[in-house]
């Protein structure tokens, strides 16, 4: 098949299995995200906890990845990375992010904006240490975003570890640890008919949440 505009521009679906309504929609958007986060499990959606990440550097210029939810809870959400990672440059010059979860067999969609800041060093060896060994070694060993020769040089480096490591808990490296974004504003989206979507909107005001309904 090939891809024409006239293709893309026909390629379309039309969302009716749901509706939102701002009374059934619970005061706390916390409390709802957990909501709508254990439908996406009952509906065995794929990787529920998938989530885009978006940042942008110091002048403006966007920047966006996918990533997992690994915590969320009044303060905010969780994710583990590299600080030396594109993404934690981008957060240490500038700490603001967005998130997106798109569960499609649910036509849902939730939006998220807020301050990042990392998470202690305790909180981020606690979950280190339950990863697999493999993933641990990963960590180690990956110099995320930067240029390496071949996929051979990844693959020696991560050999040689795990034959040292012998299958035991490697130590959390120091690049390596946790963030939360802490959401000044969620939107949750279900998707319509005729493309008149539901949006149900929080923004954070003075400590307190205000819910609002915006225009598909």
């Amino acid at each position: 098949m090939q891809v024409t505009n006239e293709f893309l521009q026909n390629l379309r679906q039309d969302y009716k299995s749901a509706t939102l309504d701002e009374a059934d929609v619970d005061n706390n958007p916390i409390t709802q995200f957990k909501k709508w986060f254990d439908h996406a499990i009952e509906a065995q959606v794929y990787e529920p906890n998938v989530m885009t990440l978006a940042t942008a550097d110091k002048a403006g210029k966007p920047d966006a990845r996918i990533v997992l939810l690994k915590g969320v809870d009044e303060d905010g959400f969780r994710f583990f990375t590299n600080y030396l990672s594109a993404k934690g440059k981008e957060l240490k010059r500038n700490p603001y992010a967005a998130l997106v979860f798109f569960w499609p067999d649910l036509e849902r969609q939730v939006r998220i904006e807020g301050i990042v800041e990392k998470l202690d060093k305790e909180t981020s060896e606690e979950y280190f240490i339950t990863r697999p060994v493999t993933s641990q070694i990963g960590a180690v060993v990956s110099p995320q975003s930067q240029i390496i020769p071949d996929r051979r040089f990844l693959e020696e480096k991560f050999e040689n570890l795990k034959a040292k490591s012998d299958n035991k808990t490697i130590a959390k490296p120091a690049h390596w640890g946790g963030y939360i974004v802490k959401p000044t504003r969620i939107e949750f989206w279900q998707g319509r008919n005729s493309r008149l979507h539901d949006r149900i909107n929080f923004e954070l005001i003075k400590g307190n949440w205000i819910k609002t309904r915006l225009a598909p």
